[in-house]
């Protein structure tokens, strides 16, 4: 979906006190909204993360249990899943004071956030799915696949990190 469409979509939804601040705010109203519809999808990823560390701990210690849990790929996802769920709880929103000397945010970046981090949400599920591959192989016992769905867990969680890592630069870019 586009910067415009998105941004016309919280419009439509905007009921008329929301509309008469527009007009008097110049668009705070629909900014204000962008803002929180981001906060509450970024707030889901987080909880999803959370609960996603705690199934992981969990496989960790039957791997520990069975003695197949001496790679050290489940501390790193550990403290992969710690980082980001960090980054993502604490991202950047979108807010530039008066006087900001980087510039205003505008509608159009924070759709174009609020758009990129709604594509994120692909990279969260297929993390989550992959999570709970490894648990049915872990609950089946099948330590030889286990391993295989550990680094893929891993190289998952990368990639989302570098996606989420890139997302900065789109509120502000380098153009002069």
């Amino acid at each position: 979906m586009s910067e415009k469409e998105t941004i016309k979509k919280v419009k439509d939804k905007q009921g008329i006190l929301s509309k008469i601040q527009n007009f008097f705010t110049l668009g705070y109203g629909t900014k204000e909204d962008l803002r929180e519809l981001d906060k509450k999808l970024r707030d889901n990823y987080y909880a999803t993360l959370r609960d996603l560390r705690h199934v992981w701990e969990d496989l960790y210690l039957e791997a520990l249990d069975a003695g197949a849990g001496s790679s050290r790929d489940y501390k790193k996802v550990i403290q992969v899943l710690d980082r980001v769920m960090e980054k993502v709880h604490h991202a950047d929103y979108g807010y530039a004071g008066l006087m900001d000397r980087k510039g205003h945010i505008r509608e159009e970046e924070l759709a174009r956030i609020f758009n990129l981090d709604k594509e994120v949400g692909t990279d969260v599920e297929a993390l989550k799915a992959a999570v709970e591959k490894t648990k049915s192989e872990v609950e089946a016992e099948n330590w030889e696949t286990v391993s295989a769905e550990v680094k893929n867990v891993k190289s998952l969680l990368l990639s989302f990190e570098d996606k989420w890592n890139e997302r900065e630069g789109h509120f502000r870019p380098l153009e002069i």
